[in-house]
């Protein structure tokens, strides 16, 4: 019998990719949605939230256009602070020290969730970037 070695391939897409415009579409819509799903149900942020931030990352880097990593990098925390914060007031009015406690504590509960991804997102970010830079050995030799 012979062995079958199995390798991680990136998923194959019939086109090009996702554009910059339908990945910050699509992460903004999927942390919007489950977010406050989760707010709404249990009241605070947590878990959910989290794998969300890790999908939509990972999503962005395999399913993104060349050049798009940046995007990828930068959206999934500012959507989902905005998120929060949009709850926060819808749900405390304008009482800023109220809101101000609300918003931390929620971006605290998913914060290593916010670290791990978009460490992620920059590193694919800065490997792209580092893999279409020339080398020096082809600049000196030419």
């Amino acid at each position: 019998m012979s062995e079958k070695k199995i390798a991680m391939k990136k998923p194959q897409l019939p086109g090009p990719g996702l554009k910059k415009e339908g990945i910050v579409f699509l992460q903004s819509f999927l942390i919007a949605f489950f977010t406050l799903a989760e707010l709404v149900i249990r009241g605070g942020a947590g878990v959910l939230s989290g794998l969300v931030l890790f999908v939509v990352t990972y999503g962005g880097v395999a399913y993104g256009r060349a050049g798009t990593r940046y995007v990828t990098a930068v959206t999934p925390p500012l959507a989902y602070a905005a998120t929060t914060l949009i709850y926060t007031v819808a749900t405390d009015g304008i009482r800023i020290s109220r809101v101000g406690v609300d918003f931390i504590a929620s971006l605290a509960s998913v914060a290593p969730f916010l670290l791990v991804s978009a460490g992620y997102g920059w590193y694919q970010f800065l490997n792209e970037k580092a893999k279409n830079r020339p080398s020096k050995r082809k600049l000196e030799t030419a």
